[in-house]
């Protein structure tokens, strides 16, 4: 289970320069604005929400677009309360989902959230933060309980959700456990008090729900502060599936090398939502400058938040030498192999690749390159008899060291 320590609650600060761009930058919507304007004005110390389904085992830079939001309200002196949503995570969030979610077991559960805390605290002060699991009360609800919860919603409403009506009109199923998540979610709502909640936009519903869930307990409505979804690096929705994520625990040079890799059009979002600077310094660092300049600067910006200085310098000239110089990185892993081994089978071993199919897409595309001869291996039956020293793709490298 999580802990944290509790220190001294700092003042809470009621600039109103620092409120309107927590209220702006980087924001789809906020639901009721003006309310929710006057709550921070007034110098209440607010329960700001978050929940996740530990779904996956890292946080990308997507998700953390909403810590960093959270960070903001803290820093002015409000309360972060976590949900991590070990119950919810068995029924599988709906929202803009155009096909049936898989539930989750508690085992692959329990091994998602090993590493969550960690990394959420690179970006928010998780000893000033409350973390709750909300089947400490979801799994307590009795049927007639979870049935007077149901009755706050009507199918109509359920129906009126863009992706289920989406998924009617294609013929999917939807389940009736998919109605009953933003039920579940707006009833955490409840439990913690919370005075706002934050959520990507995609979570508006479920958000919403809150509000009536909260009603309905005689509890004050939360406010919803939705956040700008950002894209991934290929330009469609983020997805690690795809492989267009930049996560939080990528190494640097990792990261670094993403980033550059990006399509242009996504670097004024990517510094908007990304990074902490001013819009007049992100209007400086894209406003005719070479697309190549804005993205060094952004990756040095991004890299900066997650590690430090001297590794952002390093990721830096990791990448010049290796892409702009075209030499071989200082620091490339060896694997040494028998003679006689397919290069396939070696490179699964070295780990630089996932599938046989991942090789033949490379070898296919001009993508498995040997440096020493700067020629492109071009057989998928090739076989290592010979210390190599390889380029896979743009961004990755290997030395094959063959044992006589």
């Amino acid at each position: 289970m999580f802990t944290f320590l509790r220190r001294k609650n700092k003042p809470v600060v009621t600039d109103k320069q620092k409120i309107q761009e927590i209220l702006t930058r980087g924001v789809e919507d906020v639901f009721v604005k003006d309310f929710l304007e006057k709550k921070l004005l007034s110098g209440k110390r607010l329960r700001i929400k978050l929940g996740f389904d530990p779904t996956g085992n890292t946080i990308h830079i997507g998700r953390a677009v909403a810590l960093r939001k959270l960070k903001a309200f803290q820093d002015l002196g409000h309360q972060v309360v976590f949900i991590v949503g070990d119950f919810t995570a068995q029924i599988g969030d709906p929202s803009d989902k155009l096909e049936k979610r898989p539930m989750l077991n508690q085992k692959d559960i329990q091994k998602n959230l090993q590493n969550y805390k960690q990394q959420i605290g690179k970006v928010v002060d998780i000893s000033q933060a409350e973390f709750h699991y909300n089947s400490k009360w979801l799994s307590k609800l009795t049927f007639k309980q979870t049935v007077e919860l149901a009755e706050t919603f009507s199918v109509q409403q359920m129906l009126a959700r863009r992706n289920f009506k989406q998924r009617i009109e294609s013929g999917q199923d939807i389940s009736l456990r998919e109605f009953l998540y933003p039920l579940m979610q707006g009833y955490d709502s409840v439990q913690v008090r919370a005075d706002i909640e934050i959520g990507g936009f995609d979570q508006l519903f479920n958000l919403k729900a809150g509000r009536i869930i909260q009603k309905f307990y005689g509890q004050p409505e939360q406010d919803v502060l939705t956040i700008q979804m950002l894209e991934g690096t290929d330009g469609r929705k983020m997805s690690t599936s795809w492989g267009n994520v930049i996560t939080i625990v990528d190494s640097p040079q990792d990261m670094y090398g993403k980033i550059m890799s990006m399509k242009d059009e996504l670097i004024p979002q990517y510094y908007l939502l990304c990074t902490d600077l001013p819009q007049e310094e992100i209007d400086k660092a894209i406003k005719g400058v070479h697309p190549r300049d804005a993205k060094m600067r952004l990756a040095r910006e991004i890299v900066g938040l997650y590690h430090s200085p001297d590794a952002v310098q390093k990721a830096q000239k990791h990448f010049v030498d290796t892409f702009s110089n075209k030499k071989v990185p200082e620091d490339i892993s060896e694997h040494h192999i028998s003679p006689d081994t397919a290069l396939v089978d070696a490179l699964l071993g070295a780990k630089v690749i996932e599938s046989k199919s991942e090789f033949k897409r490379l070898v296919a595309e001009g993508g498995v390159k040997d440096l020493s001869k700067d020629v492109a291996i071009t057989d998928v039956a090739f076989v290592v008899n010979q210390n190599l020293t390889l380029r896979i793709g743009k961004k990755r490298f290997v030395k094959l060291v063959v044992e006589k």
